[in-house]
């Protein structure tokens, strides 16, 4: 979702610099020291601001697009997430079935039966990855784990 954001973000930003460089261009020209070619270069793009301002437009149309389809996607996703995962003591070999937070990993599990605490195995993001009958439910959407 952040990487989302950074495009969504970025795409906005260059679509407004560029529909908005026949203005600040002339600006950044004279702050620079009066630069004659840049000046010239531009009072040549006016005459294609339309244009411009077409592909700006372009640009924060995907942005907006990629937005709302990766939200399609996740929402999709969250309906196939399995939240129930049946957690079993490598210790005593006592099970118990757990609701999997949804919005944060679980590092640790106290098992009810001989009270060991569980951590997660090397390579898992949590009790569930390791111990569980179904991994977390960020691993189950395809996405990385906290």
């Amino acid at each position: 979702m952040k990487d989302l954001k950074v495009v969504s973000a970025a795409s906005g930003l260059f679509a407004f610099l560029l529909a908005t460089a026949c203005c600040w261009l002339p600006f950044l020209a004279v702050a620079v020291g009066g630069a004659a070619g840049l000046t010239t270069f531009s009072t040549r793009l006016e005459k294609y601001s339309s244009i411009l301002f077409l592909v700006a437009f372009g640009f924060v149309g995907y942005s907006f697009w990629l937005f709302f389809q990766k939200r399609k996607k996740a929402k999709n996703l969250s309906k196939s997430v399995v939240l129930q995962s049946v957690i079993t003591c490598p210790a005593c070999g006592f099970s118990k079935t757990e609701t999997m937070p949804t919005d944060a990993c679980q590092f640790f599990y106290e098992c009810e039966n001989c009270k060991k605490m569980l951590r997660p195995k090397p390579g898992d993001c949590c009790v569930f990855c390791s111990f569980g009958s179904v991994k977390c439910p960020p691993i189950q959407a395809g996405n990385a784990c906290c």
